[in-house]
């Protein structure tokens, strides 16, 4: 049969087909769950046998060949139909689209004011308070970076937080 293949022999390409069309089909549908998708990677198959059929290379028997592809095939779809899905996903306009959007320029608003009341605290402070809260380093650290006491940390820190408090009517 794969040498009728070869030949481009249309009765052993007719007959491939009538043999193995509907269990592959069947076979196909147990992976994608669909029989039109099924049947479309089925037809693909054999789209790609008669137009490979020249170069076509097959070490195995030709049931085993087809039934190997059809899994491939489906398998293939199956990630296919799952990026799509993800990417769908994500695409998704958001349902409360304007509340989130009022949701971030409030936050833009208000990380924009805690920027330029942390500008405005003297130099040592403000390095402090970056470290602690922008580099996220720990007290020990800072002091150990900077030469200073853990405590002097803290203290810088805490009036840090308390002028933006002030500042920011928190």
């Amino acid at each position: 049969m794969i040498k009728g293949l070869r030949s481009g022999r249309e009765s052993a390409y007719d007959q491939l087909f009538k043999e193995f069309y509907q269990p592959l089909s069947v076979f196909a549908n147990s992976y994608v769950h669909d029989l039109e998708t099924a049947k479309e990677i089925v037809q693909d198959l054999f789209v790609h046998l008669y137009e490979k059929r020249k170069t076509l290379v097959i070490t195995t028997s030709i049931k085993s060949y087809l039934y190997q592809s059809v899994r491939n095939r489906c398998l293939n779809q199956i990630k296919h139909q799952q990026v799509q899905k993800m990417h769908h996903d994500r695409m998704k306009p958001e349902q409360n689209f304007s509340e989130n959007l009022e949701d971030k320029i409030r936050e833009t608003e208000l990380e924009h004011m805690i920027f330029k009341v942390v500008d405005q605290l003297p130099p040592q402070c403000r390095r402090i308070f970056n470290m602690s809260r922008v580099s996220g380093l720990s007290n020990g650290e800072i002091a150990e970076q900077l030469e200073i006491s853990k405590r002097t940390v803290e203290t810088q820190i805490s009036n840090a937080l308390k002028v933006l408090r002030e500042k920011l009517d928190y």
